[in-house]
């Protein structure tokens, strides 16, 4: 065990972790790294399974508006590192990358695995030391030491600086469980209650006395794509429908598409108890062009061939329009045509956090001071996940978590060379 003073432990082997973990070494900083999982970065690695998106090309002020309220809060950390410091970092690791059509920065392979040896690579070369199946449990009492459970048993590590960087509580089995915030809680530390982010969500029942969708849709239609769709809130106008995809589920709906409005559904559900999406299922046609065809004669004509022929509805586009609409307004051209452009969905819970993509709630960002440290615990410092913001999919999570894990990193060298180990503070 080196005996420097500027001796500091990273719990967590994520991106926010490993960033805290690079920052420290560079500054001069004996680092330790713990993980609770046989190897690090799995939820990383899961993340690039169908293709790594690391940031989005968008200019500063949108980039920051998809923060929601923790916006101002995150704007130093991320105007610090942003999205073209993340392309320039990667470029470092011999990553190159590309803007797809859609803004969102890529790998130029699609893949993280390269990515994340080339880091490991070069975090063993600046010293840092990995401890896998190592799960923080908590400070010894007496000395403030932090505890592990390790194959070994239960062990203890003693460092001058810690950066906890543990998740949030989204895909459990791959670390990120959220048994922190009861540790924390009782340090005094001010958390928010912990919520599922980009999430899916349960539909309510479509017919009288059901439990969802019903049963012709669910065994025809589960695991199918909707596209091309645009959607919106039912508090907002047309003008701010957002176009994509989402699939249907055999509860519900999940996809890119119900991600982006995931935490205004959820929030809403919470309040009120469930929330309207409305979808237009014909982004591409003006209503006027929509009631042209509702309205146009179909003579002996199916309805369902009809539509099919005049405005290319077919399928589960039309299967949805069954399920959500009564026989009257389906034989109601104006109503048809309302429904093909604002056809009403009312979902009535979000998905389980353990099937989330990511988490709201956290450590409050008014917890911590501008470096990052905890108040409540001098010499402790969070970052990540753990934290209490929230953003869509789309390169936003990854940038913000390497942005704040920069912070906790820079925060902590701060502290080390301040307090060191004359500081004695091991732990709160």
């Amino acid at each position: 065990m080196t005996s420097s003073p500027l001796r500091a432990a990273v719990v967590g082997g994520g991106p926010a972790g490993l960033m805290a973990a690079e920052v420290l070494a560079r500054e001069g900083a004996a680092v330790d790294l713990f993980d609770a999982m046989p190897s690090v970065g799995r939820k990383f690695l899961l993340a690039g399974r169908g293709g790594l998106n690391l940031t989005h090309s968008e200019a500063t002020e949108p980039f920051l508006r998809r923060y929601g309220e923790r916006a101002d809060a995150l704007r130093a950390a991320l105007a610090a590192f942003d999205g073209d410091a993340v392309r320039r970092w990667a470029a470092e690791l011999g990553i190159a990358t590309f803007v797809g059509t859609s803004g969102r920065v890529f790998p130029t392979d699609m893949k993280a695995a390269p990515l994340l040896r080339a880091w490991l690579h070069r975090l063993r070369a600046a010293g840092v030391r990995l401890h896998t199946r190592h799960r923080w449990t908590g400070w010894e009492p007496e000395s403030g030491a932090l505890v592990f459970e390790s194959p070994a048993g239960p062990t203890t590590h003693a460092a001058y600086a810690t950066v906890l960087a543990l998740g949030g509580a989204s895909w459990p089995r791959l670390g990120s469980d959220g048994a922190w915030a009861p540790l924390l809680a009782q340090r005094g530390v001010d958390i928010a209650p912990l919520r599922p982010a980009n999430c899916g969500f349960d539909v309510a029942p479509t017919r009288p006395g059901g439990t969802g969708w019903t049963a012709l849709l669910r065994e025809r239609y589960a695991g199918h794509p909707v596209k091309p769709v645009a959607a919106r809130l039912s508090t907002q106008a047309p003008s701010q429908d957002v176009q994509g995809e989402f699939v249907l589920t055999d509860t519900g709906v999940e996809g890119s598409l119900v991600y982006a409005f995931s935490a205004p559904l959820r929030d809403e559900i919470a309040a009120r108890g469930q929330a309207t999406w409305i979808l237009d299922l014909l982004p591409q046609h003006s209503p006027a062009q929509v009631l042209a065809e509702t309205t146009h004669a179909r003579g002996h004509r199916s309805l369902s061939t009809h539509l099919k022929s005049r405005l290319g509805v077919a399928g589960l586009k039309m299967a949805l329009l069954h399920e959500l609409l009564t026989p009257p307004q389906l034989n109601d051209p104006v109503a048809l045509a309302t429904g093909l452009k604002a056809l009403p969905l009312t979902l009535s819970r979000a998905r389980p956090i353990a099937e989330a993509i990511s988490t709201a709630g956290g450590v409050r960002l008014e917890a911590l001071d501008a470096h990052g440290m905890l108040r409540a615990a001098p010499g402790v410092f969070c970052a990540g996940e753990m934290l209490d913001w929230e953003a869509p999919t789309g390169g936003y999570l990854l940038t913000a978590s390497f942005a704040t894990g920069r912070v906790a990193g820079f925060g902590a060298a701060h502290w080390l060379r301040q307090h060191g180990a004359a500081g004695g503070a091991r732990g709160p």
